[in-house]
């Protein structure tokens, strides 16, 4: 098995919504060959609870508005530290920075192949750990202030 024509769309014009929001990392695979219930996931981070929702919120409005989709399902959405977007062709993995490292998704789905997402979804990869350093160094130079 392969993924649809309209499993491919929708990751596409999800990929885009999420890279127009600042996402890092996005990520999609083809799981029709693993998984009998969905053709494709899509993985998506950000550094904070607020910006999972506003990436959430940008690629439903997007489906809808462009492709008519609406998730049958939507889980995770009271904290946003992983919300998941059910539209049966595919399911959208929208995480907080910190749970994409804990659960490394990608680890579980390594074998399976990479689809092609748009040019601004691809230059999202390594954000998340560009953003992890920045912070860190952040940190570090205000404890350093604080021991002065």
């Amino acid at each position: 098995m392969t993924v649809t024509d309209r499993s491919q769309e929708l990751i596409t014009t999800a990929a885009q919504a999420a890279a127009d929001k600042l996402a890092h990392d996005i990520v999609a695979y083809d799981v029709s060959d693993v998984l009998s219930i969905t053709d494709a996931f899509l993985l998506a981070s950000a550094p904070n609870d607020r910006q999972v929702k506003s990436i959430v919120d940008e690629i439903e409005e997007r489906l809808q508005k462009e492709l008519g989709a609406k998730p049958v399902r939507r889980e995770g959405d009271r904290d946003a530290r992983w919300i998941l977007l059910d539209y049966v062709d595919i399911v959208v993995h929208v995480q907080h920075s910190e749970e994409r490292v804990f659960y490394a998704l990608e680890r579980l789905w390594k074998d399976c192949p990479e689809l092609d997402l748009p040019e601004d979804a691809k230059a999202t990869r390594g954000k998340g750990e560009e953003h992890a350093k920045l912070q860190a160094a952040e940190e570090a130079a205000e404890l350093d202030g604080d021991w002065r």
